[in-house]
Order: C-alpha cells, then structure tokens, then sequence
C-alpha cells in the first residue's frame, strides 16, 4: 500500500489530522523499541474475509524516534533489508512512517525525527498478510510514541480501516485464531473480532510460490452475486472450520471446502490450484492462502511430513516455473510484540 492509497481506506480522522501548527511533540528523549509482527493467512477456505490465522514468521522492525532537530519536517531515515530491499521506499513516504505520522496527527503530535530498519522476511504479495503485518507494525509504533498511548480497541479499528477488514489484521495484531467482523454503514463500520483456541494437534504448513499475485487482481475475477444455495454451502463449511479448528480435526477436509472465491480465481493461479487439488486428493485440508497464491495445508502434526514430502513432489514434476517451498510454520498465539531495551 503506498502512501496515496492510505487516505482512501483509513477513517476520515485519521486521513486528516490537524494543522501543521497545532501539533504538539510527542518526546522529550530518545526512544527505542523492536518490533517482531506475524505473517497470517486469512480466508482458511470458506471463512471469506472473515478467518484468518498468525503463523510463527516474523518481520523485525527496529524503530529509534528522537525528538526533532528543525521545526520544518522530520528527519526520518529507513533501511529495508531482505524482503521488498529493491522496491520499498527508505524514506517518509515508507507505509510505516505515513501511517504512523497520521495517527499521531490525529491525537494531536507531531511526527518526531525516525529512524527504521525493516528487516522483512514475510513472502511479499503471495497472500501471507505483509501489509497487514506492516500496517499492525505501524499502528504499534504509533502506540509507542503517544503518550497516552492508544486503546486495544482504537488500534484494532484503526488497521481494519485501513486494510478495509480485519481477517489478516487481527491476527497480526493479537495473534492465534480469530473470526472477524464489522456492523454498521460501508461508510461507518465498526470492526470486531473473537479469538479462537486452535486444536492442539493441529499443525500448518505454507507452500510458497515463485511467482507473485495482486490482491486487486485476484478481487477483480470474484463475480458480485453468487446462487442461494452456493452460499448456505459455503456458510455451513465456515460453521463447521470454527468447530473442526477448536475442537475435531478430524473434520479439517470437509470444513476446508470453499464455495465463494477459489474456484473463480483459478484462472488467476492455475498452479497454485492445481496443488490445492493435488493435496485435497491425496487427503490433506488444503485451500489457498488469503488471495493466493500461497498454498495453506491444515493438518495433523504428526502429517506435516507427508504434505511437505507431497509439495516436494509435485514442484519436481513441474515445467520450469511456478514451483513451491514448503515452510512449516506453525500457529502462534502472539501477535506484534514490542521489545523495549533497558
């Protein structure tokens, strides 16, 4: 997300802010913290916008603020190491720092001098959640330097506003399980969420492509209205995900079956389908992770051996190309920790 799209998601609040001349410096010293925010799959097959997971994968984002040396504009300086080295910004227009800066106008203060080292190691647009990660990283910073800080509730909205909902974000947030939703108007939703106790023998496994896919793109293919009866499918799978998650894994397969979006992506990643596929048959719970085009297996421990020995298979028996790396990365119940040093 650049800085240009921000204001088009965020609440009108925080897209304002307030006059250059009003706002108050938020440090008198120098501040530092580590931030370590989680990957996350969001949909889980059926749960659609709706469930989503943190994975034990972390981006490290080391943040040092000082006051400002000139009243003009900040001195803010960023260093991005591995994931996104070549393409992100190194300076204000960095979505940590313009995120940041609007939250803190909101409240009232002023961006202090910031300097960040981003080191990313989060899959970028392969659907494991890094701009929800960069985003709870952000609202988390801004936590840091206000201070008063900012309720759990405020920053739970704040990013869902601007992610536009919260399955990735919540987990990136708080961490574990968690089945989200909004109420309200489109134009004043009110963001929820309830964590969820994962099944301890529950295990995942992420096979991650080569290749890369849009998040808009894979929305665009999505048709505006579905049949009856194709969504009480689709509702009855997301019902029994939250029991077959908490309680019986053994019911993964069947709560795992998707009737709302992954079939009309297809055409968006064949191969990341056809191994979905592949896995199903073979009788692992696989469906694609958030927009794709990751692949998510949920399964037993004590299998997680036989899907990545499966992953390994069928990327060896691929053409060049659009191969995958089986990661097996397990749930955690943290979401963004914050490390401050003595």
């Amino acid at each position: 997300m650049t800085a240009a799209q921000l204001g088009e998601g965020v609440a009108p609040e925080y897209a304002a802010g307030r006059p250059a001349a009003q706002l108050r410096a938020p440090l008198s010293v120098p501040h530092s913290f580590t931030l370590r925010v989680p990957a996350t799959s969001a949909n889980l097959g059926p749960g659609y916008d709706t469930l989503g997971l943190a994975l034990e994968l972390r981006d490290e984002i080391q943040v040092t603020a000082s006051p400002r040396q000139q009243a003009s504009a900040p001195r803010v300086g960023v260093v991005v190491v591995g994931e996104g080295a070549q393409s992100l910004p190194t300076d204000a227009s960095h979505l940590l720092v313009t995120v940041t800066e609007k939250i803190l106008a909101a409240k009232g203060y002023q961006l202090p001098d910031l300097q960040v080292r981003a080191t990313n190691v989060i899959p970028h647009s392969r659907g494991l959640g890094s701009s929800a990660a960069a985003i709870a990283a952000a609202v988390t910073t801004a936590d840091q330097l206000i201070p008063e800080g900012l309720s759990d509730d405020e920053k739970l909205q704040i990013g869902s506003r601007i992610e536009g909902h919260p399955d990735n974000y919540a987990p990136a947030l708080r961490g574990s399980v968690a089945v989200s939703w909004s109420t309200g108007e489109p134009n004043e939703l009110v963001f929820r969420t309830a964590p969820l106790v994962p099944h301890p023998q529950i295990s995942t496994v992420v096979a991650v492509p080569d290749f890369v896919q849009s998040t808009r793109a894979a929305r665009d293919v999505l048709p505006a209205n579905v049949a009856h009866e194709q969504a009480a499918r689709n509702s009855s799978r997301a019902a029994l995900l939250v029991h077959a998650l908490t309680t019986d894994p053994a019911l993964l397969m069947e709560a795992t079956e998707d009737f709302l979006h992954q079939e009309y992506r297809r055409s968006a990643f064949p191969a990341s389908m056809a191994l979905v596929d592949s896995l199903r048959a073979a009788g692992h719970p696989a469906v694609i992770s958030g927009a794709g085009p990751a692949v998510l297996v949920l399964t037993d421990a004590s299998h997680s051996d036989s899907v990545i020995a499966h992953i390994d298979e069928s990327t060896s028996a691929r053409a060049a190309g659009d191969t995958f790396v089986p990661w097996n990365l397990p749930i955690t119940t943290s979401g963004v920790t914050v490390e401050i040093p003595r």
